[in-house]
């Protein structure tokens, strides 16, 4: 007998409930900088850097001229959505660190390998992650070790990741960052902890919806 782990993608729909994460100020000037996050600078050189990787990949995805012209339009706050991955990147990594929790090379490949044979494959699962989320696919390891690290941070503190528990572990973690956002890319909602106009959420969650045994 074995088991068989079966895990669904799904945007977080707690995120419009969710307890507040993260705040930025914008009262200090920080030239050449999108966001500061602990005290590092996430410059725009790199936020520009990253959004180029995503409208590459979407270039080679969609050949004609058209279409990747309708593609661009329905992304046009690509921008701000790669900063808030990025910034939520580091919050999620230092809470993760703050409980102990890690996540091994070995569980992202596992993890890759379990949603390859869902969506039919490597390049199948590529495309999916771009289109759905706007994760280039050389990004698509660094967006799992993400997912996974929310993951095992839910189990930890007995809980999900829709729960005022696992929000409280990132408000910690926001606030010993003291997290900075450029205005130039939004505001947060406090309440909502998200861009103030975001139209969909920016956390992107992989759970067990299942397990299966079989003979």
């Amino acid at each position: 007998m074995h088991r068989r782990r079966r895990t669904a993608l799904l945007l977080t729909a707690a995120i419009a409930a969710a307890a507040p994460l993260l705040t930025a100020c914008g009262n200090e000037a920080h030239p050449g900088a999108a966001a500061v996050v602990g005290g590092q600078r996430i410059t725009v050189a790199q936020l520009e850097n990253r959004v180029s990787e995503v409208r590459d990949a979407q270039r080679a995805a969609v050949p004609d001229e058209t279409q990747y012209a309708q593609v661009i339009a329905k992304s046009g706050t690509l921008p701000r959505d790669v900063l808030h991955t990025m910034v939520l990147d580091r919050v999620l990594h230092r809470a993760a660190q703050d409980a102990g929790v890690t996540v091994t090379r070995k569980e992202i490949q596992g993890m890759r390998g379990d949603l390859e044979g869902q969506v039919g494959g490597a390049e199948a699962l590529e495309t999916a992650w771009l289109q759905q989320y706007g994760i280039p696919p050389q990004r698509l390891d660094e967006n799992l070790r993400l997912q996974l690290e929310a993951q095992k941070l839910a189990t930890s503190l007995g809980t999900d990741t829709g729960k005022p528990a696992f929000w409280n572990a990132l408000t910690q973690a926001s606030k010993k960052l003291d997290i900075d956002l450029n205005p130039r890319y939004g505001t947060w909602d406090v309440q909502k902890s998200s861009r103030a106009d975001a139209k969909t959420p920016w956390v992107r969650e992989v759970t067990a919806a299942g397990t299966q045994q079989t003979m």
